[in-house]
């Protein structure tokens, strides 16, 4: 079958790379990929979110299936527009319906089916512009730090953590009348703090069964130790050390089995990814956010350990058959640390020759933020690549993806030093 997967990023790479291992797939298109994926699929210049061009493309080229990557054709509605096309409504397109995609698009829609539907998460509210005011007073209800949610997308870093009360109450402010995040904080939730350790789970539905992929942890801020700005993700781990099978019981019984009876409750037709991000509270698993896609870079990781078929996975969602399908995971560890471009989350320079990554052997190097230009592959982004590695446990892969990435070289390239380092003492002797 020929398949059309959208995105750019080190996740698309690595769900080209992981479809292309089936048989399945005859013809692999990428809109509108990266250098990456051009050395192993088809890159097609097709704007994500004109729908209507990528209909005339699917027509075109006899495409069978839609894979979605990134959030934002999700929320914009993508899987509604092929379903109510004639013409191309009998292709699946792998990704929630546009409701569906509200548990990313809207913090606030999130928070108020994660209350529904019983499933543990904090206590919050949301305010507007007109209510501000009521906002900052409710900040004096809480106990420090104070978590401030942007409530549509603000590709990840719409989150601030703060902890004085002055300064939590002049961010509300900032978000909610001076449009700090543009529309995206247009509404703002603000949240309980949870105290704990985070991990995500990652949840392949087909809207009536699901499948419990992999779990991970990432590393969102810039730094090591944890410091410095968020941003989409510095490196990743699974599976997570601490996610034993009595919190993997809790997970799925209180949290996955409730979400997706929640989504058919509801009426809401949801054939995809859900990622559920979790803080584990002394035990006891709790909702942060859904997100309606895999995570980058934990696809990264996620991805390399699925020992199934994803085409066939991804075929029985669109049929409604996945209670049908095995699901088979490697029992290595992976491991992922992202290359960036020095600046990065704030401003950075593109265009930087990259060199050495033909001598890279040990890991998988995973294309994010690249392009070729005049025969060489060049820096086109913050996060340029993700360099994955197996090992018998993530210490194991930790350091095979740090040998690896001695071997690359670009101007201003940096990384992070620390991943993994955080869960060495929760690995049991």
């Amino acid at each position: 079958m020929t398949i059309l997967l959208l995105g750019s990023g080190g996740r698309e790479h690595a769900l080209a790379w992981k479809m292309l291992q089936s048989d399945r797939c005859q013809q692999l298109f990428v809109a509108p990929g990266n250098a990456g994926t051009a050395t192993i699929a088809t890159n097609v210049n097709l704007n994500i979110l004109d729908f209507a061009s990528i209909k005339s493309f699917v027509l075109e080229n006899n495409v069978s299936m839609v894979v979605v990557g990134p959030e934002d054709p999700l929320v914009h509605g993508i899987y509604d527009y092929f379903k109510k096309d004639s013409e191309i409504n009998t292709i699946p397109v792998i990704g929630p319906s546009k409701v569906g995609a509200q548990l990313e698009g809207s913090k606030e829609f999130a928070k108020e089916f994660l209350v529904k539907h019983n499933i543990p998460t904090a206590a919050y509210d949301s305010f507007t512009k007109e209510t501000v005011e009521a906002g900052c007073a409710f900040l004096t209800t809480l106990q420090p730090p104070y978590v401030l949610k942007a409530d549509g997308l603000a590709a990840g870093k719409g989150v601030l953590i703060l902890q004085d009360l002055a300064e939590a109450q002049q961010e509300l402010r900032n978000m909610l009348v001076d449009a700090k995040f543009g529309e995206a904080s247009s509404k703002v939730v603000i949240e309980e703090f949870l105290d704990g350790i985070e991990l995500s789970c990652f949840v392949l539905t087909d809207g009536k069964s699901y499948k419990i992929l992999p779990t991970a942890k990432d590393y969102k801020r810039i730094g090591d130790g944890d410091t410095g700005l968020n941003t989409g993700g510095m490196g990743a781990v699974s599976p997570v050390p601490f996610a034993d099978a009595v919190l993997m019981e809790k997970i799925e019984t209180r949290i996955v089995k409730p979400t997706v009876e929640g989504l058919q409750k509801d009426g809401i037709e949801y054939k995809g990814f859900v990622f559920i991000g979790l803080i584990n509270v002394k035990g006891e698993p709790m909702v942060i956010e859904y997100n309606v896609r895999m995570g980058d870079p934990e696809t990264e990781v996620v991805m390399p350990r699925v020992k199934s078929d994803l085409v066939e996975l991804f075929q029985a969602v669109g049929a409604q058959k996945l209670d049908e399908v095995t699901l088979e995971i490697d029992e290595r560890s992976a491991t992922t640390i992202i290359i960036a471009s020095g600046g990065y989350p704030e401003d950075y320079e593109k265009g930087k020759v990259i060199s050495g990554i033909e001598k890279v052997t040990d890991s998988i190097v995973f294309h994010a933020g690249t392009k070729e230009e005049n025969g060489a592959i060049v820096t086109n982004g913050g996060r340029v690549l993700a360099i994955t590695s197996y090992g018998n446990d993530f210490q194991e892969a930790v350091q095979k993806s740090y040998e690896s990435i001695a071997k690359i070289q670009f101007d201003q390239m940096y990384f992070r030093k620390d991943i993994g380092k955080d869960l060495a003492s929760l690995v049991k002797a």
